[in-house]
C-alpha cells in the first residue's frame, strides 16, 4: 500500500514535472521573438542551446531503454523546440558566431550522440545498457545547468542583466525541484542528482538578477545619445549650407554673366539658365 502511494506521488510529481519543463522549454521563446524582429542575435549565445538539445535527445533515449512515458513525451517535445531554437540562431547569427554554433552541433549533436547511440547499443545489453547511458545523461543533463555559467561571467563583466533572460533561470530551478522529487520518489539518482546542482546553479542565476537588474537601462540606453548627437550635427551643418548657398547665388552669377558677357546671344540663354539654375 506505501508503494503504491509514492508510486502515485511520483507519477505527480513527474506530471507537474511535464509541465514545468514545457514551461521551461518555452521559456526563451522571448528572446528568440526579438532575435527574428531585429534580425540579429547580438550578444546572446547558442551553447546553452545546443547542449540543452543533446541532452533532450539523451534523455529520450533513456526514457525509451526504462520505458518512462514521462521522460519519453517531455523530452521528444523538448527535442523538436530546441531544434527549431538552434535553427533560429543560426539564421540571425552573425558569420562566425554561426560558424561556431555550427562546429558545436555537429561535434555533439550528431557525432557525439551518434557515438553514444552506437556504442550503448551494440557493446552492451540490458541493464547494463542502461546504467551507461544513465551516467552519459547525468553528465549531459549537469552541463544544460552548468552551460549559462557562460552568461553568468558576462553580467557580472558589463555589470548588467541584458543577456540573461531571468524566465528561463526561474523555470530552470523550478524544474530542478520537481525532477528531483520524481527521481528520488522513482530511486532513479541519475534523474535525481543532477538537479541539485541545477537548483545550486539557478539560485546563483537569481541572486545576480536582482543584484545588476537596475543597470539593465543604463546598457541599453547609453548607445542612443550618440546617434541623437550626430543627428542634431547633420541639421546644423545642413542650415549652414544652405545659408551659404543663398549668400553665394548672386556672386556666382555675376561672375558667369561677367565670363559671358562678350559671347554671343546663345551664351546670354545659357547665362540666364544657369542663373535660375543657381
Amino acid at each position: 500500500m506505501a508503494m503504491q502511494h509514492v508510486a502515485t506521488v511520483a507519477f505527480a510529481f513527474g506530471l507537474l514535472g511535464n509541465i514545468v519543463s514545457f514551461i521551461t522549454f518555452l521559456a526563451p521563446l522571448p528572446t528568440f521573438c526579438g532575435i527574428c524582429k531585429r534580425k540579429s542575435t547580438e550578444g546572446f549565445q547558442s551553447i546553452p542551446y545546443v547542449v540543452s538539445l543533446l541532452s533532450a535527445m539523451l534523455l529520450l533515449y533513456y526514457g525509451l531503454l526504462k520505458k518512462d512515458t514521462l521522460l519519453i513525451t517531455i523530452n521528444g517535445i523538448g527535442c523538436v523546440i530546441e531544434t527549431v531554437y538552434v535553427a533560429a540562431y543560426l539564421i540571425y547569427a552573425s558569420k562566425n558566431a554561426r560558424m561556431t554554433t555550427l562546429k558545436l552541433f555537429l561535434s555533439m549533436n550528431v557525432l557525439g550522440y551518434g557515438a553514444v547511440l552506437s556504442t550503448t547499443f551494440f557493446l552492451s545489453k540490458g541493464a547494463n545498457r542502461s546504467r551507461i547511458l544513465g551516467w552519459i545523461c547525468m553528465t549531459f543533463s549537469l552541463g544544460v545547468f552548468a552551460a549559462p555559467l557562460c552568461i553568468l561571467r558576462k553580467v557580472v563583466k558589463t555589470k548588467s542583466v541584458e543577456f540573461m533572460p531571468i524566465t528561463l533561470s526561474s523555470f530552470l530551478t523550478l524544474s530542478a525541484i520537481v525532477w528531483f522529487f520524481y527521481g528520488f520518489l522513482r530511486k532513479d539518482y541519475f534523474i535525481a542528482v543532477p538537479n541539485v546542482l541545477g537548483f545550486a546553479l539557478g539560485v546563483v542565476q537569481m541572486v545576480l538578477y536582482a543584484i545588476y537588474r537596475k543597470n539593465a537601462q543604463k546598457v541599453v540606453v547609453e548607445p542612443d545619445l550618440q546617434p541623437q548627437e550626430t543627428r542634431e550635427e547633420i541639421i546644423h551643418v545642413e542650415k549652414l549650407s544652405a545659408a551659404v548657398c543663398q549668400e553665394l547665388k548672386p556672386v556666382l552669377a555675376a561672375q558667369l554673366k561677367d565670363v559671358l558677357k562678350d559671347g554671343v546671344g546663345e551664351d546670354d540663354q545659357i547665362v540666364e539658365m544657369a542663373s535660375k539654375a543657381i
